[in-house]
């Protein structure tokens, strides 16, 4: 089968939209990507209960494609920082009481402002899952290992890009154009196994 002509991205986070529809592009997959803002009516306060990423991706692209008809993918991801267990983890969005972008990232800075530069090791994980109503749903995983930096660097990218710095790179994620970004990010290696498995699939 082909990629759907018109898809439904589960979030309202338009940063997280343009960097689908970049990567898409990028795979020369040309398909309408709406966001949820597209679905005023729907109320998109999905509970986020399992205890891993791919499953709550699951849960938000099953609800999304029941609510809309349409074709869905949704994404969970995080930051996995060493020296807290794996914490924030699948709570990445929400670990501090503000759950804003900037609370969350000064709140892993303070936890880990005495932790010294060989064990600062952390990982960006997300899990794409997508759901269309007939065939099985696809859920697929990525990974990009790097460290935490002690102080935020650069101004593109969003979340926590500015205190991570990806292995065998100078740059944090927020230093590197959206394309460098793209081809190493862990929600473009997951995009991109996504891609690889509907097209393998037989109309």
């Amino acid at each position: 089968m082909t990629f759907p002509a018109r898809v439904v991205l589960a979030t309202r986070n338009g940063k997280k939209l343009q960097e689908l529809q970049r990567l898409l592009e990028s795979l020369g997959i040309t398909s309408e990507v709406l966001s949820l803002e597209s679905f005023p009516d729907f109320t998109d306060d999905i509970a986020e209960t399992a205890p891993d990423f791919e499953g709550n991706a699951l849960i938000k692209a099953t609800a999304v494609a029941a609510a809309t008809g349409l074709p869905a993918i949704a994404d969970d991801s995080g930051l996995c920082v060493d020296a807290l267990n794996g914490m924030p983890g699948v709570l990445s969005a929400r670990w501090s009481a503000q759950r804003d972008d900037h609370s969350n990232l000064e709140l892993v800075l303070a936890q880990t402002a005495d932790v010294p530069a060989e064990r600062r090791g952390a990982a960006f994980v997300a899990a794409v899952a997508y759901v269309d109503g007939e065939g099985e749903p696809i859920v697929v995983r990525g990974q990009m290992r790097g460290h935490l930096l002690t102080q935020p660097r650069g101004s593109h990218g969003f979340g926590y890009d500015p205190i991570f710095q990806p292995v065998g790179y100078e740059s944090s994620n927020a230093e590197l154009s959206p394309q460098d970004k793209d081809a190493i990010s862990h929600r473009g290696q997951a995009l991109r196994a996504l891609v690889e498995q509907l097209a393998q699939r037989i109309d």
